[in-house]
């Protein structure tokens, strides 16, 4: 299980790393959707696989819908990919950044801190990712309502900087 979670985590974070060194949207949505598994199965490893469903299905059918849309705005002739040489190098500079911090950070993690909540299972009468899903809708329901606001919002401040000088995509040639 740690080698899983291992290789998840090194998957997180090449993801993110790609999505921040990439200027392009059409190949930031790989890395993104990359990051999106990864991290939903650190979740499952750690004992929610509903609660990774669940944000898993929120983020295609919400995000990448915008993301989509966002990216036919721009209409980009020539999108650098990963193997230009700028991002090359921005990819090189978050790596070794990475590893500094890791370096710094590096006496204090161990791997029996790595424990799902399905391993105390005989001293709870339910699953642990159950118990959350409870506490989100009743006592996290402002939570979800800020959260479907922050989403709007970032719709629009999406679509008003993918529309460019006149009419992005869409103006007349």
């Amino acid at each position: 299980m740690t080698y899983i979670m291992f290789l998840l985590l090194f998957g997180l974070v090449l993801g993110l790393i790609s999505v921040a060194s990439n200027p392009s949207p059409y190949f930031a949505a790989l890395g993104l959707v990359m990051v999106a598994g990864m991290g939903c199965g650190v979740l499952v490893g750690h004992g929610g696989p509903f609660l990774s469903l669940v944000l898993f299905l929120i983020y295609l059918g919400g995000m990448l819908v915008v993301f989509a849309y966002s990216a036919a705005l721009a209409a980009e002739p020539f999108p650098e990919s990963w193997g230009s040489w700028s991002v090359g190098v921005l990819m090189a500079v978050y790596v070794v950044v990475m590893f500094l911090v890791s370096w710094m950070f590096w006496g204090g993690w161990y791997e029996f801190s790595w424990v799902p909540v399905d391993e105390l299972s005989e001293f709870s009468m339910f699953r642990g990712d159950i118990g959350g899903v409870a506490l989100m809708y009743s006592l996290g329901g402002g939570m979800l309502v800020i959260g479907a606001w922050v989403l709007l919002l970032t719709l629009f401040v999406v679509l008003e900087l993918t529309r460019g000088l006149s009419r992005g995509a869409l103006r007349a040639v």
